[in-house]
């Protein structure tokens, strides 16, 4: 016979993990299936300096915070890693690791039909924590460079050492492209860094992390269809900042007075010769016009509520680019290696139910689909910026938790 669950829980990561703690508190039958091991993503998927770049009073899962010496510091990889299996073991999560879900379709009979690695599940209802960031994108014109040159994605790298003598170039200025491109400069490699579209945030401001300063305007309170833009928020890469060494900027103009190199967009590679649009200082321009309009609304609530906050000067720019760089012999510029870093794409092909966009991304309200019984948990931008981060998933996971209930007691009555 086939196993039957209430709930099966997809994905034991800290999303998992927290629809799994209101489950249990409400007593409702469920597992949770993680294809590797509990938080396994922490370590395996991040380089050797990781860091968070939210502070640590920041991570709060339903009925388990950081309880450190450090709030306002941001933990590394380990300290991650150990927070969220710390986790788990506090209540007990029924995880059952090692276990892949190779299929989830609707059952004829009602409920969810589950093939896994392990057997053959039946669920009354399912929850798909498995995050959105799952396929590495590397892009095509990829294949066009020479095999001399190493290539891996962010996902892989793991620290300097690991890479073949010479330059290294990173492509991709989000969080873990200009953070990789810090880490690779701080151990003295040449790195030439081509950058995005993405914003930047100041660590610090009046006296202040800005994330506190944003936490008390309530700024990460703001469902996402109150966002300027709606759902389309969901695309936006998001600022980038540190938490390395209790926090600080990551200044891509203080990396070029320093000798980084620093490109606009990549356009193709010819013949061992990468061709670059002249956007670089436009990118950096927006970037710091983010930066800065993020630091006017803080003056603006300080000034609004009335609060005594030093005054700090603001940002000048240190470095302009004289002339945009279009061309690079990668030959001539000695790369030994490239780190791409410009995102993932997501991979639902083993979800057999009709719940998607024609992008391939899951169409939600909160994380309820308009298949009956079937929710996500843990997407970035699922509700409120924090959704795919330690800040907000238990307000999330409560909020799903409270309508598996009501159609686990709909169920029992009927």
């Amino acid at each position: 016979m086939t196993q039957h669950h209430e709930v099966v829980v997809i994905g034991g990561g800290q999303a998992g993990l927290s629809i799994s703690w209101h489950l249990t508190r409400r007593g409702v039958d469920h597992v949770v299936l993680e294809r590797d091991t509990i938080a396994h993503e922490w370590l395996d998927s991040r380089w050797d300096n990781f860091t968070l770049v939210t502070p640590n009073w920041q991570c709060a899962l339903p009925g388990y915070s950081y309880a450190g010496d450090d709030p306002h510091g941001f933990m590394k990889r380990q300290q991650v890693y150990e927070f969220v299996r710390g986790y788990a073991s506090s209540f007990d999560a029924p995880v059952r690791e090692g276990v892949a879900v190779t299929s989830v379709r609707q059952s004829m009979h009602g409920g969810y039909d589950l093939e896994t690695t392990a057997g053959a599940l039946h669920a009354g209802q399912v929850v798909v924590a498995v995050g959105g960031y799952h396929i590495p994108t590397i892009p095509r014109f990829a294949e066009k460079l020479p095999a001399t040159i190493q290539q891996l994605h962010s996902s892989q790298y793991r620290c300097s050492a690991d890479l073949p003598d010479g330059d290294v170039m990173v492509v991709g200025t989000g969080q873990s492209g200009a953070q990789i491109a810090e880490d690779l400069h701080l151990d003295g490699r040449k790195v030439h860094l081509v950058a995005g579209n993405a914003p930047r945030v100041a660590r610090f401001y009046r006296g202040r992390d800005c994330v506190a300063w944003l936490q008390d305007m309530g700024h990460y309170d703001v469902p996402i269809d109150d966002q300027p833009g709606g759902l389309g928020k969901r695309e936006n890469t998001n600022h980038y900042v540190t938490g390395r060494d209790g926090g600080r900027d990551i200044d891509l103009r203080q990396f070029a007075l320093e000798g980084m190199s620093l490109y606009g967009r990549m356009i193709d590679v010819v013949d061992g010769t990468m061709t670059f649009a002249p956007t670089l200082e436009a990118s950096l321009d927006a970037a710091d016009a983010v930066a800065e309009s993020i630091q006017n609304s803080i003056d603006a609530y300080i000034e609004r509520a009335g609060i005594e906050a030093p005054l700090e000067a603001r940002y000048v720019p240190v470095w302009r680019p004289e002339r945009e760089m279009t061309e690079l012999d990668l030959a001539a510029s000695n790369i030994g290696s490239i780190v791409w870093s410009v995102g993932f794409r997501t991979d639902y092909s083993w979800l057999r139910v009709g719940v998607f966009d024609g992008e391939g991304h899951p169409c939600h309200n909160r994380g309820v689909t308009a298949a009956q019984g079937l929710f996500f948990l843990g997407l970035p931008w699922q509700h409120t910026w924090g959704s795919g981060r330690f800040a907000a998933v238990a307000r999330d996971a409560e909020f799903l938790a409270d309508r598996i209930g009501v159609r686990v007691r709909d169920t029992a009555a009927a």
